[in-house]
């Protein structure tokens, strides 16, 4: 019985040791396997957009530079037209609404959508075909005239206008001369390791976006107060006309909430260019009404001193 006993205890040790080393070879194999397969892809944005404060509408032109770092060859890319998720009571956004108990879009009026027109997709100069899902017309496929090759890049531009919603309804919106623009301009789905996330706009949960960079020009009458996304390029005269804000606010003893009118628009236009790196998104929020104060953060460890900014209303 000790024989015995002493023999399955060996054959158990033995066993484990062997289910240990077995897993330590699997786990320093399959790791730079896993490390190898991830990749990234790269798209970089340069858009000018017009701001039309009369119709609650915008004009532009976007160029996208769109890098494969996919071990892939790429025959098509699905492109997000998340504006369109505001165009009629059919759309995935106007169908999640309802479902959560919110109709004020799903009865809204046709003014208080808005929508993305007017694209005319070229890849590299060339026209191109694409099409609107027919399930979800917040997306597009875009089919390449050619193949893009692993380690390749595309630029691919468009006009585009879009036509703002009420801001009742989610985040892209106005109300009056508020203006609140995101997910606004055409933009390629991620393309990862498990292939195509292309996704309709929903009013909960975030966006799933490639990373890459921006420089995107703005140009709107020369009184609205302007936020975005990045650093303002060659913005001396503007962050001397906010700094004249920031003073003027903390002149101010007591702010009028019920006084919420907007002034006239002013007929001089101006164009304000901002630029950012290794994002993958761009915003922007701008108002006449706006309030502006200023200060300073230091960050923890690398003792960066970071500008910030607040506009606000009454």
């Amino acid at each position: 019985m000790k024989q015995s006993h002493s023999y399955s205890l060996r054959f158990k040790t033995m066993y484990m040791l062997f289910s240990l080393v077995t897993l330590l070879v699997l786990f320093f194999h399959s790791a730079p396997l896993s490390a190898q397969t991830y990749f990234q892809q790269e798209v970089n944005y340069t858009i000018h957009v017009k701001l039309d404060d009369v119709s609650d509408e915008l004009t532009a032109d976007e160029s996208i530079e769109y890098i494969n770092n996919s071990p892939a060859d790429l025959t098509f890319i699905y492109m997000h037209l998340w504006a369109n998720g505001y165009k009629d009571n059919t759309t995935p956004l106007a169908k999640q609404k309802l479902e959560n108990g919110e109709n004020n879009f799903y009865f809204s009026k046709e003014e208080d959508r808005g929508y993305i027109d007017q694209l005319d997709f070229k890849v590299d100069g060339k026209p191109v075909k694409w099409e609107l899902l027919k399930d979800s017309i917040d997306i597009c496929k875009m089919y390449l005239n050619e193949p893009l090759k692993s380690g390749s890049k595309i630029t691919i531009t468009t006009p585009f206008h879009v036509k703002i919603p009420s801001g009742l309804f989610s985040r892209l919106g106005h109300i009056g001369q508020s203006y609140q623009i995101t997910q606004w301009y055409p933009k390629p789905a991620v393309y990862d390791r498990h292939g195509w996330n292309y996704m309709p706009y929903l009013n909960q949960g975030e966006f799933y976006s490639e990373f890459g960079s921006f420089d995107v020009s703005i140009t709107l009458p020369r009184n609205y107060v302007l936020g975005a996304t990045g650093d303002m390029v060659d913005g001396e005269k503007e962050l001397a006309w906010l700094n004249d804000k920031v003073n003027e606010t903390v002149a101010i003893e007591r702010f009028d909430k019920d006084d919420l009118d907007f002034p006239k628009s002013d007929s001089i236009t101006k164009t304000l260019r901002f630029k950012q790196k290794n994002v993958h998104d761009f915003a922007w929020f701008c108002d006449k009404r706006y309030h502006v104060l200023k200060g300073e953060v230091t960050t923890p460890h690398t003792n960066h001193k970071v500008t910030t900014w607040v506009m606000f209303t009454n």
